[in-house]
């Protein structure tokens, strides 16, 4: 049985599929992504958007802690980014995140990832 990120309480008013990977780590038994995570307002961490932005972002870190493994993670550097007209860089969306019984699967341009085990951890920065 797996579970799709949006059925996740963890997520409640957070859209993956709207938040930029900033980049990644991999260290040990943690895998950490940065995020600019897009904020709704059923989020406890929403707040007024700033100008021209439609909804709130903000820094935030999508972490897996003790995995027994990691699979089909891309190198950041063969990665194609994309730089944004604020001069930040970018490496896409997560366009995919699914608890499965063994641990995660996800996909994005940074590749389709499987993960054993482990824990996942949300942090919004302040």
């Amino acid at each position: 049985m797996s579970m799709d990120w949006n059925q996740i309480e963890l997520f409640n008013g957070i859209d993956l599929n709207d938040s930029f990977v900033l980049g990644w780590t991999h260290e040990d038994d943690q895998l950490s992504f940065e995020l600019e995570a897009s904020i709704w307002p059923a989020s406890e961490y929403y707040s007024k958007p700033k100008d021209g932005e439609y909804t709130c972002y903000r820094k935030a870190a999508l972490k897996f802690t003790s995995v027994k493994s990691i699979n089909g993670l891309k190198p950041i550097e063969l990665v194609p980014s994309t730089n944004d007209p604020d001069g930040s860089t970018d490496y896409g969306n997560i366009e995919t995140l699914c608890q499965t019984e063994n641990g995660f699967n996800l996909s994005g341009d940074f590749g389709s990832v499987n993960i054993t085990g482990g824990e996942l951890q949300f942090e919004v920065h302040t």
